[in-house]
């Protein structure tokens, strides 16, 4: 990003959007120091602008007290991109021939914080399924999607993650102690998989495989989910082949 060398060069509303495209580049909490590393302003200026976005709720504190992340504004206008564009992308088309395959619900999740954030998906055509809209934000240490992101975590940054969260049950078989977590992230980065046996909604199971860029490194999920009535997470395993070659796919158009 080009430095700023002049706070009077550019407009304030300018610089507010810099900042936040700072916050969403680096993708982690920032603290107005870090921010200010890429822009360069005067520490009051970026103090100011920092605190108003804060106000206006375009930012908000992390955990720590010090650093920011987006808020629930910034939140809501992603949303609002992603409706917008959403329907055009060439992945919707592999979600469109993953869905065909193994006909239930198929997703495509990114990170956001300390959730993942559905990005687009295609519905299954039967009656019975599970309400989760585009935008919606879903926990990590309860769905196949959030815990195939853990897995791709570093020591350090998993150990953070599991100092701060709340691994709040939001069925019996919710996986709520960390050592407990720690021992599934491990087998699930070895088999290059995730799932979720009612673990976010009950009678619900989902399966869920990584969408990695050129370096390696998890960009998104790919997954479904369906109905214990209709497909056991036994019988699910079969579309695994399928799942992996959709985010094979994904991958090539990152």
């Amino acid at each position: 990003m080009r430095p700023i060398q002049d706070e009077n060069t550019l407009p304030p509303s300018f610089r507010n959007l810099q900042i936040l495209e700072v916050v969403a580049a680096l993708g982690r909490p920032l603290t107005a120091t870090e921010i200010n590393a890429e822009l360069k302003l005067p520490v009051p200026t970026i103090h100011r602008l920092v605190g108003n976005l804060e106000a206006e709720g375009y930012l908000i504190r992390h955990i720590d007290g010090r650093s920011y992340q987006p808020g629930p504004k910034l939140r809501q206008m992603m949303r609002g991109v992603i409706r917008f564009w959403h329907q055009d992308l060439p992945q919707r088309d592999v979600l469109i021939r993953l869905n065909q395959r193994v006909g239930e619900t198929c997703n495509l999740a990114i990170p956001d914080g300390d959730a993942m954030l559905y990005v687009d998906r295609v519905e299954t055509q039967w009656p019975l399924r599970i309400q989760l809209h585009v935008g919606s934000r879903v926990p990590l240490h309860a769905t196949s999607a959030g815990k195939m992101c853990l897995s791709q975590m570093n020591d350090g940054k998993l150990q953070r993650y599991l100092k701060r969260a709340e691994l709040k049950a939001y069925t019996p078989q919710t996986i709520t102690d960390p050592q407990r977590l720690r021992d599934a992230l491990r087998q699930i980065r070895e088999q290059g998989y995730s799932t979720d046996s009612q673990e976010l909604v009950p009678g619900m199971i989902a399966l869920a495989v990584p969408v990695l860029d050129r370096v390696g490194e998890l960009i998104a999920t790919v997954s479904f989910h369906a109905p214990i009535q209709r497909l056991t997470l036994e019988g699910a395993m079969k579309y695994l082949p399928d799942l992996r070659a959709a985010a094979e796919e994904l991958s090539q158009l990152a």
